[in-house]
């Protein structure tokens, strides 16, 4: 799948206990779910992004995504409706968000500007089962930023197409930004990012703040 025949792009928020607590944030007790823009999708084979970089604070989130290769229909399994997945960043300007959050508004300016959801390689998806079995891992310049499993999602694959595809419906093009763990920080100009999967590079830019 190229960018141009992703559909919905889907995010789930606090996804991960330990991610929510750092941002002095309650553990929700069903997925909550937020969208960005196809507009902000953009790949991360070796280029340079660029980022807003008189906004505040650019924090970088490193999450498990996944595509959607068959329309749901209530009660399928989803193993049967994904056909892919990547690791990606949900990019986010942390310093509107707060200001966002703290008067009850949407989140689109903070999590849905263009270049705010970069991608890896596609890679064909394992199953449920097998996809706990690994780890993904961002390294920042050399050094681990990021660490995370599936198996400590708070809401499983399962339960997020389930609930997505109930509610909002899910088709052939949509993806699912499925969350990330602990380790967010706010990026710098001319970071170098590493997206990894089972200890393989499928993603990998470098940022400019402009």
């Amino acid at each position: 799948m190229n960018t141009n025949e992703i559909r919905n792009i889907y995010c789930i928020g606090r996804n991960y206990r330990l991610h929510a607590l750092e941002l002095g944030n309650e553990v929700p007790d069903e997925p909550l779910v937020f969208t960005k823009p196809s507009h902000a999708i953009v790949p991360m084979n070796g280029n340079v992004i660029e980022l807003p970089g008189t906004a505040g604070e650019v924090h970088f989130e490193l999450e498990i995504v996944l595509r959607i290769g068959r329309d749901y229909e209530p009660g399928m399994d989803a193993d049967t409706c994904i056909d892919g997945m990547t690791l990606g960043l949900d990019l986010t300007l942390r310093d509107v968000q707060s200001k966002l959050k703290a008067k009850g508004q949407p989140w689109l300016a903070a999590k849905g500007f263009k270049g705010s959801a970069p991608l890896g390689d596609w890679l064909s998806y394992p199953g449920e089962a097998a996809l706990a079995e690994k780890e993904f891992v961002l390294v920042r310049n050399g050094a681990e930023a990021q660490r995370g499993n599936a198996g400590d999602m708070l809401f499983s694959v399962s339960e997020l197409v389930k609930y997505v595809g109930e509610r909002y419906g899910l088709g052939v093009g949509d993806i699912i930004y499925t969350g990330t763990p602990a380790g967010v920080a706010a990026l710098k100009e001319d970071d170098r990012l590493l997206a990894l999967w089972a200890d393989n590079v499928i993603g990998s830019c470098s940022v400019k703040l402009v």
